[in-house]
C-alpha cells in the first residue's frame, strides 16, 4: 500500500460536522428550559456539550492522521481495559447509578460510561482478531464461538448495569462484523433464534421492559406510567407538521417529554423543524452510511474493511433504533441519537470512531 495518504472523504466530513452543529442547536434548544430549571443557566446544557465537542473533534482529527494499522497492537489491551472498567463500574460505591442503570464512573456530574468504550474496543478487536489470515470463521466451534463468547461475554456485563440499549448495539455491530468475516449463514440463523429466545427471556425476567413492551404495543394503556415517553413524544411530532413551529419554539420540552436534550431530542427536533428538519437530518444519517459503506468495500485491508463495517454499523443501528423509538415503532430504550443528542462519553467516543473511518477513507481506493 502506497505511504503516500489522499485527503479523507470530503462528503463524510461535511455530514459528520454538518449533524454535529445540527446537535449542538438543538441541545441548547432542547435543553434550555430544564438547564434552568434544575441549574440556574439555560446554557448549562450547550456549554458542556461543547466542551465535550472540542475534546471529540480532537481525537477525531487525531485519528484521522493516524495510520489505523498500528491499532492492531492496540487491540488486545484496549479490550483488557474496556472489560476492567465494566467490572469496576459494577462495584456498589465506585460506579453511580442514573436512570436506574449502575453505568457510570466519575465525580459529580462529571462521568464516563465504559459501556461506550466497549462498543469501539469490541469492533477494533474483532477487527483485528478476525482479519487474521489464518482464522477460519466458516468453523463453528472454532471459529464462530470464539469472538461470540467475547462479545457475549461483554454483552452479560453491560446487562448487570443494567444496559440494553448499549448491548444491543454493541452485539449488533459485533455480528455484522462476524457476517462480513465470513461466518457461515446457517450458523447466524440457529444462533439467532437462540438470541430471540434469550432476549424473551431478558424482557421477561425485568418487569420494567415487560412493560416497556405492553407500552410499545399500546401506550395509552398506561398514558401516566411505561407509556408516558413514546405519547410525549408524538405530541411532539405531531403539532411539528411539514416546517415546524419554529426553533426554539418547542412546547413539548417544558417538562412533557423526559430529558428532552438526550434520548428523545428527534421528537423536539422534528416539533421544531417539522419534517423538513426531520429529513435533513435523516439524509445526511444515510450519506454518512453510504459514504462508509463504501470505505469498507474499497478498501484493500481486510482489517480496515471490517473496521470501518463496525464503525458505520453502531452508527446505523443506534440512528434506527433512536429514531424507532421516539416515532413509536420500537419499545423505549435509552439510546442517544449519534451526533445530536447529549451526552459526554457518547458524544467523544462518536467522534473518535469516525475520525478512524475518516482515516480508512485516505487509504481506499
Amino acid at each position: 500500500m502506497s505511504k503516500l495518504r489522499r485527503a479523507p472523504d470530503i462528503w463524510l466530513l461535511i455530514c459528520i460536522l454538518s449533524l454535529l452543529a445540527i446537535g449542538m442547536v438543538m441541545v441548547y434548544s432542547a435543553g434550555s428550559v430544564l438547564g434552568f430549571h434544575d441549574h440556574g443557566d439555560s446554557f448549562y446544557f450547550l456549554k458542556r456539550q461543547l466542551l465535550f465537542a472540542f475534546l471529540g473533534l480532537i481525537a477525531m482529527f487525531f485519528m484521522m492522521n493516524f495510520d489505523y494499522r498500528r491499532l492492531r497492537k492496540y487491540a488486545k489491551l484496549g479490550l483488557l481495559v474496556c472489560f476492567g472498567l465494566l467490572v469496576i463500574v459494577l462495584i456498589p460505591g465506585i460506579g453511580a447509578v442514573r436512570g436506574g442503570a449502575r453505568s457510570w464512573l466519575g465525580i459529580s456530574s462529571f462521568g464516563i460510561q465504559p459501556s461506550e468504550f466497549m462498543k469501539l474496543g469490541m469492533i477494533l478487536f474483532l477487527s483485528y482478531w478476525l482479519s487474521k489470515d489464518t482464522y477460519d470463521i466458516s468453523r463453528f466451534v472454532k471459529g464462530l464461538l470464539p469472538p461470540l463468547g467475547v462479545s457475549g461475554l461483554a454483552f452479560g456485563l453491560i446487562m448487570l448495569q443494567p444496559d440494553l440499549g448499549t448491548g444491543t448495539v454493541m452485539m449488533g455491530a459485533a455480528m455484522l462484523i462476524i457476517f462480513t468475516a465470513g461466518a457461515r449463514f446457517q450458523h447466524l440463523a440457529g444462533l439467532a433464534l437462540l438470541g430471540v429466545a434469550g432476549f424473551v427471556g431478558l424482557v421477561l425476567a425485568a418487569p420494567y421492559r415487560l412493560k416497556r413492551i405492553t407500552a410499545f404495543l399500546d401506550p395509552w394503556s398506561d398514558p401516566l406510567g411505561a407509556g408516558y415517553q413514546i405519547i410525549q413524544s408524538l405530541y411532539a411530532i405531531g403539532p411539528g407538521g411539514l416546517a415546524g413551529l419554529g426553533l426554539g419554539m418547542s412546547r413539548q420540552k417544558y417538562s412533557y417529554v423526559p430529558e428532552p436534550q438526550t434520548d428523545f431530542i428527534f421528537s423536539i427536533l422534528s416539533e421544531e423543524l417539522g419534517f423538513i428538519g426531520g429529513t435533513l437530518v435523516l439524509l445526511l444519517f444515510l450519506i454518512l452510511v453510504w459514504r462508509g459503506m463504501r470505505v469498507a468495500m474499497t478498501i484493500d485491508d481486510k482489517f480496515g474493511s471490517f473496521l470501518a463495517v463496525g464503525i458505520v454499523g453502531m452508527v446505523a443501528i443506534q440512528v434506527i433504533i433512536n429514531i424507532g423509538v421516539v416515532i413509536g415503532l420500537m419499545p423505549v430504550t435509552g439510546i442517544t441519537l449519534p451526533l445530536i443528542s447529549y451526552g459526554g462519553s457518547s458524544l467523544t467516543l462518536m467522534l473518535t470512531a469516525l475520525g478512524i473511518l475518516l482515516n480508512l477513507s485516505r487509504h481506499a481506493r
